[in-house]
């Protein structure tokens, strides 16, 4: 009899021992659990506080969580932004590499170009690696709300498992009441213990994916932080290749002043684009005679026989064009999938979309960050540089074929009237918020956003034929 109590009861003090560990690992994960949700619970009030300060309480709707989250990184990575600065070693090794370049204008071109490309990559890199930052903190907000969900749950199971730990279920057939005893223990074991072992597992597997995310989160900010460092490398060496070049300009200063001027005055009595082109062309000496370059480059064309067209396309492919050309290296309409978009940033609407207030849109808008770098999308003269209307500041390219691509919202320009400029060279750069346009669009954003259109012979075209692939694939995307 001895031996058999002794087995039963052997036989019962592993579950003991088995309960006081799942205990004891409920209860650490108890304290986990706690002690993330008082920093996410912080961590998530001063997020919204400072998001959505002054708004009243609204229902959750998906759409405004996302747009809360990429304010809330945007505002995180502009404040790291402010943090980073070029050492001066930085400074004079970007100094003596300008230095020693050939102080031509092909040569300073073709460098202004270089790192104007560099710059638009990292900027991108900037971009996509916000979304990747906003996607994380989605998927960890997520997380937090599984954990949440199950928190009441899993604080009665710890209670219960407490109070077993305390006064766990005795040995079998000791006493007839502590028999009563096992048995009801072994009826609540066999029902709870498969559903606490589940609910254990899983939230084991959030735990982990919590902590996998922070990684990441953590990873993503310091890759963000060295494309920042980089970026303002690359535009302190743009803007000082840019200064040299300005150096070599043979126009004088008065000359410039005065077409500026002029510009402006055109600029104040038109009423339409087509209008303002149309003005500046005729009554504006670098630009007509820009303008009669692009006939004549047309008209060469025009002359040409289908095959000496094909043999010219051709050629121009099959070489790297001339820097230091003063005329498009490729005739427009030969440049379909081949543009690369002017500015780092996503696509909000394109051609064709309503524009919020009831007509379609002419052109496509693109959301950007605050500095980002504009070239030219392709080569081309410049026809206007300046302000116009509500347009911000604009330029207008005359790309040749009777084509003119527009581009309004920039809070600063680096071109004249009647300079010819090739694909990828620098016009400007974007402010820190949205300057309202002409057409009064109802955007969901105040991020600066660069409008993007493409008129042929007067009439506004959909310049998405053109776009590379790559480039047409990054709308954002708010669903």
């Amino acid at each position: 009899m001895t031996t058999g109590l002794k087995r039963r009861g052997n036989r019962g003090q592993p579950a003991h021992a088995g309960w006081r560990g799942l205990c004891t690992g409920l209860l650490t994960i108890g304290l986990l659990l706690a002690a993330d949700a008082a920093a996410q619970t912080a961590e998530t009030t001063d997020r919204v506080s400072q998001a959505n300060a002054g708004q009243a309480p609204a229902q959750a709707d998906p759409i405004a969580d996302l747009a809360l989250r990429r304010d809330s990184t945007r505002s995180e990575l502009e404040a790291l932004s402010k943090t980073i600065t070029l050492s001066k070693d930085r400074a004079a090794a970007l100094q003596a590499g300008i230095a020693e370049l050939e102080k031509t204008s092909e040569s300073l071109r073709a460098a202004i170009v270089d790192s104007a490309n560099k710059r638009k990559a990292l900027e991108q890199q900037i971009v996509d690696g916000e979304e990747k930052l906003t996607a994380l903190r989605t998927k960890q907000d997520a997380v937090h709300a599984s954990l949440r969900a199950r928190r009441s749950v899993l604080a009665e199971v710890l209670a219960a498992l407490q109070r077993m730990g305390r006064n766990p279920p005795p040995a079998l057939l000791v006493t007839p009441e502590d028999a009563l005893a096992s048995v009801r223990s072994a009826i609540l074991l066999g029902a709870v213990v498969p559903g606490i072992r589940h609910e254990t597992e899983d939230l084991v597997a959030d735990l982990q994916a919590l902590a996998g995310l922070s990684k990441e989160i953590t990873a993503q900010k310091k890759a963000l932080g060295d494309d920042m460092a980089s970026r303002l490398e690359e535009e302190r060496r743009m803007n000082m290749l840019i200064a040299e070049k300005q150096k070599l300009k043979q126009r004088s200063a008065t000359e410039l002043a005065a077409e500026r001027h002029k510009a402006e005055q055109l600029a104040s009595q038109a009423t339409s684009l087509e209008g303002l082109i149309g003005s500046i062309e005729s009554e504006i000496a670098s630009v007509r005679d820009a303008a009669a370059a692009a006939r004549a480059e047309e008209e060469n064309r025009r002359r040409m026989s289908e095959e000496q067209r094909a043999q010219a396309r051709e050629l121009a492919n099959s070489v790297t064009p001339d820097k230091n050309r003063i005329a498009p290296a490729y005739a427009f309409s030969d440049l379909q999938k081949k543009l690369a978009l002017p500015v780092a940033g996503s696509i909000l609407r394109r051609f064709g979309d309503a524009d919020g207030t009831g007509h379609s849109l002419q052109g496509m808008m693109l959301e950007t960050n605050a500095g980002a770098l504009v070239t030219a999308p392709s080569d081309g003269w410049i026809v206007f540089a300046g302000t116009f209307r509500s347009y911000g500041q604009m330029i207008i390219l005359n790309p040749g074929d009777g084509y003119h691509i527009v581009l309004s919202g920039l809070e600063g320009v680096t071109v004249q009237q009647g300079q010819f400029v090739v694909a990828g060279e620098p016009l400007g750069t974007m402010g820190n918020k949205r300057v309202a346009s002409a057409t009064a669009l109802a955007l969901e954003t105040e991020r600066p956003t660069l409008y993007i259109e493409f008129r042929k012979d007067g009439k506004p075209v959909d310049s998405r034929p053109w776009w590379t692939a790559a480039d047409t694939g990054k709308a954002r995307n708010d669903s």
